[in-house]
């Protein structure tokens, strides 16, 4: 969680000259990396959120250097930083990376080992803060500078300023460089403090003037060649059990999840599994072509490409997709479905800038636009959302998937937070703390900006969704809510989206006992009872009032 983040009150555009300086710096030019005769000159290549070989502008930038002579050897590292397993700020027993995403993080270090070892190379694996554990990797003899992707949120930057202090204490330094987006920040076709903080307009500015830059070439055999005197290079967490060695004794414990066979998403972290993915997604199975109208679904494993873990821990890259869809829309075919992929990417990167943007503001209660609201305190309340008992089908079916497999479809992250915030009045950062536990996708720029958006308070329009015309309209046969409430397995479609109605009569005939076996629905719409509170305006209807209009995409995952 992010209320304890250092405010990083930075004006817009300070921010951009200092972007601007970045313009991926070659950081192999003699100014910066020739050191005296007969020193070693040592690239550390610091994996985070760039967790793969292809198009990766680390590994990239060192194979420049190498190739150019100004440097000798190259030393890819990533460490597990004890600060992503502490327990998150609202405390409700949870750590800020939970067991599910923990061992999606085991599999995609594993997985960018194993290919770094495939060309002659290796990742040195560091249980400690990266400020502590990368400086311990400057050779005797030498000098060393220190690649990393550049974050945008303030705790991962905050991380790159204490390793910066840190190398400089030792003589080194790092070079940050942007790699996360589609759009790179460079060719932004405005200055960040006026980028819109809506995504239309920026969607328009970006695909009317800017364009994709093409990937950058995976590394060959012998392109980073490695250090003789690196030790302990076979070490590595072997399972989510092993990453308690760096808990805090106070926090609870991570322990390898168990499977769950009605899971929607059930492929392993990494590279080569994502790739394989997107080959799947587009040239096998054609699925692509139809994506747009299955988008919404909820069962299953192929409404949408499920790429938006790799994504978030940087398996792969979202250039690369795009590439590939453009190399399928011209052999194969070019049509809605195939674009609003690229569609999602561009929100994506809509998030990321948009944080940059924004600071601390997008972690605040009141947000980037600074409106007071009665958010409710009801820990009671929140355990039944959090539980997926809240007597909402819709909602209790997601949040139940949410529990026992780290993902949610993006139908049901939309109801559920519009749920959270605008019917029952919580705290909208309680559910976007949630998130960041339990998520396997979990992105900083884009949980923290959807949530603070669903709670009305970026200055855009807000959705409030009706949740049983969204159930009756995503799950009308109610094959979503029979598998994950099982209690309601022989209530008819008729009557499932709303089982608290049904008469003492039927609840016998379809052997469910509504505050027993299934729980009574919690009263909703908070915001928009007369009970003293400020009522939300009509824009949460249609014109005439009748009902939420249908929202605008504001996708979560891919």
């Amino acid at each position: 969680m992010h209320l304890s983040r250092t405010v990083l009150q930075q004006a817009g555009t300070r921010i951009a000259v200092s972007l601007r300086r970045e313009r991926n710096r070659r950081v192999y030019c003699s100014a910066k990396m020739t050191g005296s005769k007969g020193t070693q000159r040592r690239v550390v290549l610091w994996f985070r959120n760039d967790l793969r070989l292809h198009d990766n502008v680390i590994v990239h930038e060192a194979v420049e250097a190498v190739a150019k002579g100004m440097a000798d050897d190259v030393l890819p590292v990533f460490c597990f930083d004890p600060r992503w397993f502490h327990e998150t700020c609202f405390s409700n027993g949870q750590l800020k990376t939970g067991a599910y995403r923990a061992q999606y993080l085991l599999e995609s270090v594993e997985n960018v080992k194993q290919n770094l070892r495939s060309i002659g190379s290796d990742l040195v694996v560091r249980m400690g803060a990266p400020e502590v554990e990368l400086p311990k990797l400057c050779p005797p003899h030498g000098t060393m500078t220190v690649y990393a992707q550049r974050e945008v949120t303030s705790e991962e930057t905050r991380a790159e300023v204490a390793v910066t202090r840190a190398l400089k204490r030792c003589g080194s330094k790092m070079e940050l460089f942007w790699g996360s987006t589609l759009y790179h920040v460079d060719d932004l076709p405005f200055d960040l403090h006026k980028m819109p903080t809506v995504f239309t307009p920026f969607r328009n500015k970006v695909e009317n003037g800017a364009d994709v830059r093409r990937c950058f070439p995976s590394p060959k055999k012998g392109q980073l060649p490695m250090p003789q005197d690196v030790v302990d290079i076979d070490s590595i967490p072997k399972s989510v059990e092993d990453l308690n060695s760096i808990v805090p004794d106070v926090h609870p414990l991570l322990h390898t999840p168990t499977k769950d066979d009605r899971a929607a998403f059930d492929m392993k972290g990494g590279e080569d599994v994502a790739l394989q993915r997107l080959q799947y997604y587009l040239w096998e199975s054609k699925l692509i072509e139809k994506y747009f109208d299955i988008r919404n679904g909820m069962v299953g494993g192929d409404y949408s490409t499920k790429l938006a873990p790799a994504l978030a821990h940087g398996c792969i890259s979202p250039r690369y997709i795009y590439w590939q869809i453009q190399q399928y829309e011209k052999e194969r075919v070019a049509n809605k479905s195939t674009y609003w992929v690229v569609f999602e990417l561009i929100w994506r990167d809509y998030f990321k800038y948009y944080a940059l943007a924004q600071g601390d503001a997008i972690f605040k209660l009141h947000g980037p636009i600074g409106k007071s609201r009665p958010w409710k305190v009801d820990q009671a309340m929140f355990e039944r959302w959090r539980d997926g008992q809240t007597g909402w089908p819709l909602v209790d079916a997601n949040m139940r998937e949410l529990k026992q497999t780290g993902f949610m479809s993006n139908r049901g992250r939309q109801n559920v937070a519009s749920f959270l915030c605008l019917d029952l009045g919580l705290d909208w950062r309680l559910g976007a703390d949630w998130f960041e536990s339990m998520l396997l996708d979990y992105d900083p720029a884009s949980n923290w900006g959807n949530w603070v958006a669903a709670a009305g308070l970026t200055g855009g329009r807000i959705n409030k969704f009706n949740i049983t015309k969204q159930s009756k309209d995503y799950d009308p046969d109610g094959e979503y809510i029979r598998l994950w409430c099982p209690e309601l397995k022989n209530v008819p479609s008729t009557k499932i989206h709303e089982p608290s109605n049904m008469s003492r009569k039927d609840q016998d005939v379809f052997q469910v006992q509504i505050g027993q076996d299934y729980p009574q629905a919690i009263p909703s719409s908070y915001f928009s009872q007369s009970n003293g509170q400020k009522k939300y305006p009509s824009r949460f209807g249609n014109k005439k009032g009748k009902g939420p209009r249908r929202p605008k995409a504001s996708d979560y995952e891919y």
